[in-house]
């Protein structure tokens, strides 16, 4: 039996500390905060309840597998899982509205034709055939097994772009999101609905490889599910888990150091200087200077150099999100959607204010009205949340309070669209930023790390579960395969099966 130290209890740590319990291990879990989860929090205000962080859950099965391998009781039996239908609405600046489907491929090109006309259906469904590909060729090397030492084969986008021949010039392929969308998807409205999906997982459309073409793809095959009571018990699942595999947690304890001795992980020194002994260290947050004194966690020259802080490879800002919260008087519509995303009418100027850290004028928006009585008093109340990506705190003041409000304002104008009367019925509002994610969290800028994606050259690509140093594995967000509850879970699944398997391990068949 090893003694294994966990540093933060985010979704990857915490799963990987079940896992590692379930193989005999003795692991403590060390959090700088009073609570667990991470990103995953829970804002309460007189009888209304919000999610903080992710609001759906996609690929549910990378959970299910956590409670399968770590007890009797599955997932559906800890908590309440219910597929939202339609899985996602939209509204567009010309009034166009669009309703998708929850894992329904016919009923999606269906929607898109009946919406959009034109055949839209039949375009953006074969652009989810490429996607397929993309995903198949990419799911196994990328997200289920550890960082290939031979990782430049990442480097090679994986979706097969249609090649467009051209008259006395040489053929063009789309080589980003944003070229799909200009080159693929003739109907503006499907380029914008491509720029949603890779803004909502903080990537630049105009940089983010094409390879990322399989996040659509990936929640419109495998849906959106809503855990009752909000991701939140989701996160108290996975810790009531942990604790019963008898994993202990030390909240409210910072880590100062890792301990290193005759070339490996021994341990970690506390904030008070205490020095817990182990056999291995786990790191499942962002590694900041002096964690490693006078030393890097990974080898220079590999794809799996620390960035610069504030800095990403692949795209210049790693943005965070801009959360509003607000608790409305009136019952929630009978016929409103769970998630309604407004995009802006210059998608283009919102990319270039985000990621050159600036304030986007008109943000795209995305609105959640769970229907779940959990988030509200009564039913004579509504909880709804609105969210918008934005620069990190650093590149923008996000502890300014005008600055706040006024971007708060410009949210719920948007929202407007799909929730009416919504400032007449207005009890309380609630701004989450960067900056409270940055001192909640200890992500510099309060930044939401992006998944891995194959293509660029490796450039988006994270930090390998694997350190230079012996005894010392990375796990969550911020280490391969990246961000994103189910990437989250799959990295707690990979650093588990190195530690018990060794290098040996090439991930779960």
């Amino acid at each position: 039996m090893a003694r294994i130290a966990v540093i933060g209890a985010g979704m990857g740590a915490m799963a990987a500390a079940a896992r590692l319990a379930v193989a005999g291990h003795r692991v403590t879990v060390y959090e700088r905060s009073g609570t667990f989860g991470g990103s995953v929090g829970r804002y309460a205000h007189e009888g209304f309840a919000f999610d903080t962080g992710p609001a759906l859950l996609h690929l549910p099965a990378v959970y299910r597998d956590l409670f399968v391998k770590t007890g009797k009781e599955p997932l559906e039996r800890c908590v309440t899982l219910t597929q939202v239908d339609p899985a996602s609405r939209h509204v567009f600046a010309d009034g166009t509205a669009l309703a998708l489907p929850n894992a329904s491929r016919a009923g999606v090109v269906a929607s898109l034709d009946a919406a959009l006309g034109g055949g839209a259906g039949v375009v953006w469904g074969e652009f989810l055939d490429r996607a397929r590909d993309a995903w198949d060729r990419s799911r196994r090397p990328l997200l289920e097994e550890p960082l290939r030492s031979d990782w430049q084969v990442l480097g090679r986008d994986p979706y097969p772009a249609l090649r467009r021949r051209r008259l006395l010039r040489a053929a063009r392929e789309a080589g980003t999101v944003a070229e799909i969308g200009a080159w693929e998807l003739p109907d503006p409205r499907l380029a914008a609905l491509l720029d949603g999906y890779a803004m909502s997982y903080g990537l630049d459309p105009r940089r983010a490889p094409a390879a990322a073409a399989l996040l659509p793809y990936m929640e419109e095959t495998f849906g959106s599910w809503y855990v009752s009571g909000g991701i939140r018990a989701l996160a108290q699942a996975v810790h009531e888990r942990c604790l019963a595999r008898r994993v202990e947690f030390a909240l409210g304890c910072e880590v100062a150091r890792v301990v290193e001795k005759d070339g490996r992980a021994a341990g970690v020194e506390l904030a008070d200087g205490t020095v817990a002994e182990a056999d291995h260290v786990v790191l499942g947050a962002r590694p900041r200077p002096g964690l490693m004194p006078g030393q890097e966690l990974w080898r220079d020259g590999e794809v799996t150099v620390q960035p610069r802080p504030g800095q990403e490879r692949g795209q210049a800002v790693v943005p965070g999100r801009f959360v509003v919260m607000l608790a409305l008087r009136g019952a929630r519509s009978a016929d409103a959607a769970h998630r309604t995303v407004v995009h802006p009418a210059d998608g283009a100027a919102e990319q270039e204010a985000v990621f050159s850290g600036r304030i986007a004028e008109h943000p795209t928006v995305t609105v959640l009205r769970p229907d779940d009585p959990s988030t509200r008093p009564d039913d004579a109340h509504e909880a709804v949340t609105l969210t918008a990506t934005v620069a990190p705190h650093g590149a923008v003041d996000w502890t300014d309070a005008a600055r706040r409000a006024r971007f708060a304002d410009a949210l719920i104008d948007a929202a407007a669209a799909v929730v009416p009367g919504i400032r007449e019925r207005l009890l309380h509002v609630e701004a989450r930023t960067p900056a409270e994610t940055e001192a909640d969290t200890g992500a510099e800028g309060g930044s939401v790390p992006a998944p891995a994606l194959a293509g660029a050259g490796g450039a988006y690509l994270h930090p390998g579960n694997r350190t230079r140093i012996p005894g010392l594995h990375s796990v969550g967000g911020w280490s391969h395969p990246g961000g994103g509850l189910a990437h989250a879970g799959m990295s707690g699944a990979l650093v588990a099966g190195l530690i018990v398997e060794g290098d040996t391990f090439r991930g779960s068949r």
